[in-house]
């Protein structure tokens, strides 16, 4: 009992674990007590600095952060292992103004080469003259709430002219292999602006000089129209050539900026829709032979309206509903002609599951687009009863 004793008390130190171990226990402790642990001891602190520990950084959580935690956290701990950093800016704060400065995201991109993803929440950037600022790594760019100054998505020195541009992307469009480098020097390849008041439709245009930008998500932009959209469409002088997925949620207003899809968009492959975008969204994808899959998510939706949609779409290989609620008409049980329509909304109702709760349009979809892969998620049924 003694010996057990005395190996127990021995065990009170983590002194006899191996650094692996130790490291896989600090990864689960968030940036802020990171720091705090790194003050216990030497050994401590060596072990808090391991670049393992500083992959993905979140400090969306630490209300104090400052522009002097900033730069802690930039010469003590971060380096060429962070991946993906994310920051909340005080926009939303008693303090309020901005944070990020130019020299501090010219020293991040020095010591952190191997970042690809940089998420934003409440942040002022009206301080940066552009995004050519930010680390040259990026590979993906999400601003949540922020603000950004007018020419913020455009580049400093373009190689190609203004008019020589639009016409050497859509000849080289075809030949450029994935991932090769890109005359801007932007090497963002998504970009999510969700809920951005100062985004407009020149922002949107200025985005054709961004040669790798293939993804582009836009939610809750208020400023940008229909017009603006068509505006970015190849072809055009403006038009993004290089973009493959584009999604739009609109939930506080009737914009229709999806209308802007109406002329078509040569190379689209990907469509997400939202919200109050789904309805005019739905009314341009005739326009959009390329589409390879599309999603709807938290809307009302008709079995009449999916099919009537998505009939030309020979191409489309995915479709998924989230969220969506599925409006059915039914009628009252002495109108219907020998029971025949009651009988199959019963035999449609029993079919029916979460994952499949309709089964009918799945039927139809499967005759219809005998290559695409229909998937539910989080989907009702209601039925009106006329």
């Amino acid at each position: 009992n003694s010996r057990l004793f005395t190996e127990m008390a021995e065990m009170k130190t983590l002194d006899c674990f191996p650094e692996n171990i130790l490291i896989e226990i600090l990864s689960y402790l968030n940036v802020r007590e990171l720091v705090r642990n790194g003050r216990v001891c030497r050994r401590w602190k060596q072990l808090v600095k391991d670049q393992r520990l500083w992959r993905v950084v979140d400090l969306s959580t630490w209300k104090g952060v400052t522009s002097r935690v900033l730069w802690v956290l930039l010469r003590q701990y971060l380096g060429r292992g962070l991946r993906h950093l994310r920051l909340r800016g005080l926009l939303l704060s008693a303090r309020g103004g901005a944070f990020l400065s130019e020299p501090w995201l010219q020293t991040l991109a020095s010591k952190c080469p191997r970042l690809y993803k940089l998420t934003l929440l409440h942040t002022d950037l009206r301080g940066l003259a552009c995004c050519s600022l930010l680390p040259p790594t990026l590979q993906v760019l999400e601003l949540h709430g922020c603000e950004v100054p007018a020419g913020f998505f455009t580049q400093n020195a373009p190689v190609a002219s203004d008019l020589e541009r639009p016409v050497a992307a859509a000849s080289n469009a075809q030949n450029k292999p994935p991932g090769s480098s890109s005359s801007s020097g932007i090497a963002i390849e998504t970009l999510v602006l969700d809920n951005v008041p100062s985004f407009t439709n020149q922002h949107l245009q200025s985005l054709s000089s961004w040669g790798r930008l293939s993804r582009l998500e836009l939610r809750d932009m208020i400023r940008v129209t229909a017009a603006g959209l068509r505006a970015c469409a190849p072809p055009g002088l403006q038009a993004l050539y290089n973009l493959k997925h584009l999604e739009m949620d609109t939930w506080s207003r009737q914009q229709m900026a999806a209308l802007g899809l109406g002329e078509g968009w040569a190379g689209l492959e990907g469509l997400g829709l939202g919200g109050r975008e789904v309805s005019p969204g739905l009314l341009c994808l005739s326009r959009l032979p390329d589409l390879r899959w599309l999603r709807l998510r938290s809307c009302r939706l008709t079995e009449m309206m999916v099919l009537r949609s998505c009939r030309t779409l020979k191409e489309l290989r995915r479709l998924e509903f989230w969220q969506v609620e599925f409006v059915t008409e039914s009628r009252r049980g002495g109108e219907m002609d020998g029971g025949g329509e009651r009988e199959e909304s019963e035999r449609e109702k029993e079919e029916s599951t979460e994952n499949d709760p309709m089964p009918n349009l799945r039927r139809s979809l499967a005759t219809l687009l005998p290559k695409c892969t229909v998937l539910f998620t989080q989907c009702t049924v209601t039925e009106n009863v006329e």
